[in-house]
C-alpha cells in the first residue's frame, strides 16, 4: 500500500483526481463469468498516471512506502491509501523527436465503457534508437550462368505490421525495416489446403504478365500447409520482458491483453507458464492447466515493468521450464514478448542466437512477439525466431495480437513441416533473366538444398508461403543485364515447353530425413489471378518503400491494383490501401 502525507491534501487530490479511481477500479477482482482483458491494458496506464501525479507534487508532499504506527502519525498529516504500486515509472519509450504520434489502436483499446480514457502524461521523447539489419535487394541473374535459385521458406510477417505502425505514426520507415517476403506473406490468399498429414504441403504455381513491365512476367510459387482439426496438447512458456523499457501502453499492457485474449482457446491438457525478466529472471507463473483461466488472468494482472533487461537469463529459464514440462508428441514452444532492448547479461547478439539455436535440438520452438517503438530491436526479434525454428510477429495493435494468437493460433503454435527449402531450376532456353523478390536473408547455397543437416524455415498448420520471381523470357526485350561480348545471344529453342522446375524439400516433425517433391512449370502465360495481383501489389509496395529502384511502380498504381482485388476481406483490403495512401502522402510530400 502506498501512503502520502501532505500539507496540502486538497491540491494533491486535485492533481491525481482521475487517476486514483481508474487505478482502484483496475485492481478490483474481475467478474467471475468473464475475463476483463481490457483492464489489463488500463491498469498500467492508470498506475503511470498516479505515479506521475505524485512525482509532480514533490516539495509539497512527503511520500512514504508504508504507514507509520498510529501513534507516530503527525496530527497535521492526512493519510490516503492508493490502490497502486509505490514506484515511479521509467521514462516513456524513445521515438523520433520531430514527429508527434497519433494514439495507437492498442492505447485506445484499453479503456472500458463508462470509464474515462486514462493516458500517461507527455514527456520528453529522446532520439529514435530502433535497430534493423542491413541488406541489399536480390540482383538480376542470367539463367544460363545461374540456373538454380535456392532459399529457405519464411513465414514471418513482422516487417509488414512494424511498417504499418510507423506509417500510422507518420514516420517514414527505414529502408532496412522493409522485407518484401513478409509483406507478401502477411495476407491470406484463400488457397486450397492439403488433406493429408503425411503430405503436409501443397504447391501451386502461376505465370502471368508483370503489372509494372509489359516485357516481363511474374512467376508465383505458393505453398499451403496442412491444418489438422485438433491441436495436440501444448506446453507454452510465455517469456515476458518486464524491464523498465516496457512501461508504455504499446508494450507490456498490450502483451498482457494479447495473452488474455488467448485464454478462452486453451484446454485442460495445455500447460501455461510465465517467465519474466528485468534485472533478473523469475518464474512468475508455474505450469498451469489451460482451463484455469482465472489463475492465469490473475498472474497477468501482477505483471509490472521496472529495472534493466537481463534477456539471456530469461531465455535460459524459459527453455528450462519448457524442457522440464516437455509434452511428447505435443506443442512445446517459448513465446518471447519484448521490445528487444537487452542491456544486462549476454547482450552480444551472436551469443544469444547460439543459445537459442542450441535449444531447438530439444524439440522446443521459439516465437517472438515484438512490441513498442523508439528503442525497438527488430533485428534481434527476427533473428532469434529464425534460429529458434519459430516465427516472428510484430504486434502493433490489439487487433493484430488477436490475429496472431487467436485467429491464427494453430499456424503460430503447431509446426507441420520442418526445414522447408525451395529450389527453382530455370530453363535457359526459355528464361533469359530472373530475380527473386525478397528472401534476401533466407538464401541458401545450391548444394545445401540436399543437405539435411542445414537448417531452414518451418511451416505451421495452415500457413501460406508465397515467392515471386520477376523473369524476362528469351527474345522478350525485357532483359536488364548487358549483353555478353563473347557469348552468342540466347534464342528460343524449338519445343521448349517447360519454363522451370520447382523442387521442394521438407521434414515431417521429429524426422531427420527430408522428403522431395517436384513440379514442372509450363511455358504458358496466363491472365493474373487475384492472388497473383495481391502478391504483386505487396511486392511493389515494399519496393516503393525501399526507394523503388527495382520495380518503380507509382503508389497510385499500387493502390489501384490492391483496391480492385477481391481475394481478401474488405477490412484487410481497406487497411492495405490506407497504408499505401499514407506512404504516398508521406514520401511524395518530402
Amino acid at each position: 500500500m502506498l501512503h502520502v502525507s501532505s500539507l496540502s491534501f486538497s491540491a494533491l487530490s486535485l492533481a491525481i483526481g482521475l487517476a486514483v479511481s481508474p487505478a482502484a477500479q483496475a485492481y478490483r477482482p474481475a467478474p467471475a463469468d468473464a475475463l476483463d482483458c481490457a483492464a489489463l491494458g488500463e491498469q498500467l496506464a492508470s498506475q503511470e498516471m498516479v505515479s506521475a501525479a505524485l512525482s509532480r507534487s514533490v516539495g509539497k508532499t512527503a511520500i512514504h512506502a508504508s504507514a507509520p504506527p498510529p501513534s507516530q502519525k503527525p496530527a497535521n498529516t492526512a493519510w490516503i491509501e492508493v490502490a497502486a504500486p509505490a514506484y515511479a515509472p521509467p521514462p516513456a519509450p524513445p521515438s523520433a523527436p520531430s514527429v508527434r504520434s497519433e494514439p495507437s489502436a492498442a492505447s485506445v483499446a484499453i479503456a472500458r465503457p463508462g470509464l474515462p480514457v486514462v493516458r500517461p502524461p507527455e514527456r520528453f521523447q529522446p532520439t529514435n534508437t530502433e535497430r534493423y539489419a542491413h541488406y541489399d535487394d536480390n540482383p538480376v541473374k542470367r539463367a544460363r550462368e545461374n540456373p538454380l535459385s535456392t532459399f529457405s521458406v519464411d513465414v514471418d510477417t513482422g516487417s509488414f505490421t512494424n511498417v504499418r505502425r510507423m506509417l500510422n505514426q507518420q514516420q517514414r520507415p527505414p529502408t532496412d525495416a522493409v522485407r518484401a517476403e513478409e509483406f507478401i506473406n502477411y495476407f491470406d490468399y484463400g488457397l486450397a489446403k492439403p488433406r493429408s498429414r503425411s503430405e503436409p504441403l501443397r504447391l501451386e504455381t502461376e505465370l502471368a504478365q508483370s503489372p509494372w513491365n509489359g516485357q516481363r512476367q511474374l512467376l508465383r510459387i505458393a505453398m499451403t500447409g496442412y491444418e489438422p482439426t485438433q491441436m495436440p496438447a501444448a506446453n507454452l512458456v510465455f517469456l515476458v520482458d518486464t524491464s523498465g523499457s516496457m512501461n508504455s501502453a504499446d508494450k507490456l499492457p498490450l502483451v498482457r491483453q494479447a495473452i488474455c485474449q488467448m485464454l478462452p482457446q486453451l484446454r485442460a491438457q495445455d500447460r501455461i507458464s510465465i517467465v519474466t525478466y528485468a534485472g533478473t529472471a523469475g518464474l512468475h507463473l508455474a505450469p498451469t492447466p489451460g482451463n484455469q483461466s482465472r489463475t492465469i488472468y490473475n498472474a497477468l494482472r501482477q505483471l509490472h515493468a521496472s529495472g534493466s533487461t537481463h534477456g539471456s537469463a530469461g531465455i535460459q529459464m524459459a527453455y528450462e521450464q519448457a524442457r522440464k514440462h516437455f509434452i511428447r508428441g505435443g506443442v512445446n514452444r517459448v513465446l518471447l514478448a519484448t521490445d528487444g532492448d537487452f542491456n544486462v547479461g549476454t547482450v552480444n547478439q551472436q551469443a544469444l542466437e547460439t543459445l537459442v539455436a542450441d535449444q531447438r535440438k530439444h524439440g522446443i520452438a521459439l516465437t517472438t512477439l515484438g512490441v513498442g517503438s523508439g528503442n525497438y530491436n527488430e533485428h534481434l526479434a527476427e533473428r532469434l525466431a529464425d534460429v529458434g525454428d519459430g516465427n516472428y510477429s510484430y504486434l502493433d495493435s490489439l487487433e493484430e495480437a488477436h490475429r496472431v494468437l487467436v485467429k491464427n493460433m494453430r499456424s503460430t503454435l503447431l509446426t507441420i513441416a520442418q526445414d522447408v527449402k525451395l529450389q527453382v531450376e530455370f530453363n535457359p532456353a526459355v528464361v533469359a533473366e530472373y530475380r527473386l523478390i525478397g528472401y534476401e536473408n533466407r538464401l541458401l547455397r545450391d548444394e545445401d538444398f540436399q543437405n539435411d543437416r542445414v537448417d531452414a524455415g518451418d511451416v505451421g498448420a495452415g500457413h501460406q508461403v508465397t515467392a515471386l520471381y520477376e523473369i524476362a523470357r528469351v527474345d522478350s526485350g525485357g532483359t536488364q543485364l548487358p549483353a555478353l561480348r563473347y557469348q552468342p545471344p540466347a534464342t528460343v529453342s524449338a519445343g521448349s515447353n517447360e519454363l522451370a522446375t520447382v523442387s521442394l524439400r521438407y521434414k515431417l516433425p521429429g524426422q531427420s530425413q527430408s522428403q522431395l517433391r517436384q513440379v514442372r512449370i509450363a511455358n504458358h502465360v496466363q491472365r493474373g489471378s487475384d492472388a497473383m495481383n495481391l502478391a504483386a501489389a505487396a511486392a511493389a509496395f515494399a519496393d516503393a518503400l525501399r526507394g523503388g529502384e527495382r520495380i518503380g511502380m507509382p503508389f497510385a498504381d499500387i493502390a489501384r491494383l490492391a483496391k480492385n482485388n477481391r481475394s481478401i476481406a474488405d477490412a484487410e483490403r481497406t487497411t492495405f490501401v490506407d497504408m499505401i495512401g499514407k506512404a504516398e502522402r508521406l514520401i511524395d510530400g518530402e
